[in-house]
């Protein structure tokens, strides 16, 4: 068992040492964040791991070199995923490495940078994620685990307003989400697994601290309503759960507080 970078000093790896070993994961935008943390207890659970990043490649690269100083397996790749044929020499690389994926977590999103045109949202959390699961197709095989990381924010939009800052995000997200869900009966007949991993405001990400900037006390005041929050660490452990616990019936793994979602 081996202990990789400041987040386990935290946050305790929620898979067992070594139930992963021969099993190969990707997590999109993972050279931070989330991504990152969730990559790194699948490496200490015994998996090879795909670092994918878009252009932050020294930062991928220093992940890489504490998952393989630890004794784990891990290998960063570059893709611009709204860019197909970046997509599919991603799936490439993968292929020629490692044969093929047993895990794909679909963690990278955006929408809220400048200067990335109007319709990046839609083009990164809708049509991005439609043409990764389906370029990966051919690289999962039977018994493969796809997951979906959205947020509550997203996950409700049509029922439960957000801040105005979030709604491209969040209206894109859920289109995304929609999106995937119809490819369900297609991977059910592949032997593929989907999961949804739906989570309340996470503090310590980006899209929170640019919230909390638009929005001063916008953290607390969720906080307060929800009771707590998950930070990077717990959130990412959620969704390494997700990619080896049983799928709920209805495709959909709840993270944190729903009542003020769910309340009619």
């Amino acid at each position: 068992m081996f202990r990789i970078g400041r987040v386990n000093l935290v946050n305790a790896n929620p898979l067992t040492p070594g139930s992963l070993d021969g099993k190969r994961a990707l997590v999109t935008g993972s050279s931070r964040g989330i991504g990152a943390d969730t990559a790194k207890y699948f490496a200490e659970a015994g998996a090879s791991v795909v670092i994918n990043y878009r252009n932050k490649e020294k930062r991928a690269q220093q992940l890489v070199d504490q998952i393989q100083d630890a004794g784990g397996t891990a290998m960063a790749v570059g893709a611009d995923l709204t860019d197909p044929d970046s997509v599919a020499a991603m799936f490439d690389a993968v292929r020629e490495a490692w044969g093929g994926l047993d895990i794909l977590v679909l963690n990278a999103s955006g929408g809220m940078e400048s200067g990335m045109g109007e319709d990046y949202a839609m083009r990164l959390n809708r049509d991005a994620q439609v043409n990764l699961l389906t370029s990966a197709l051919p690289h999962l095989g039977a018994g493969a685990r796809v997951v979906f990381v959205t947020s509550h924010q997203a996950h409700f939009i049509r029922t439960t307003p957000t801040m105005p800052e979030y709604l491209p995000v969040a209206l894109s997200k859920r289109a995304g989400e929609d999106a995937l869900r119809e490819m369900i009966p297609g991977l059910d007949e592949l032997g593929i697994e989907f999961v949804v991993v739906s989570g309340d405001m996470i503090e310590g990400t980006i899209t929170a601290t640019l919230l909390e900037r638009a929005n001063p006390g916008a953290i607390e005041s969720r906080k307060e309503s929800a009771g707590r929050l998950y930070n990077v660490g717990e959130f990412a452990a959620e969704v390494a759960l997700a990619a080896v616990e049983p799928v709920p019936a209805d495709n959909t793994r709840y993270v944190g507080d729903t009542a003020s979602f769910t309340a009619s």
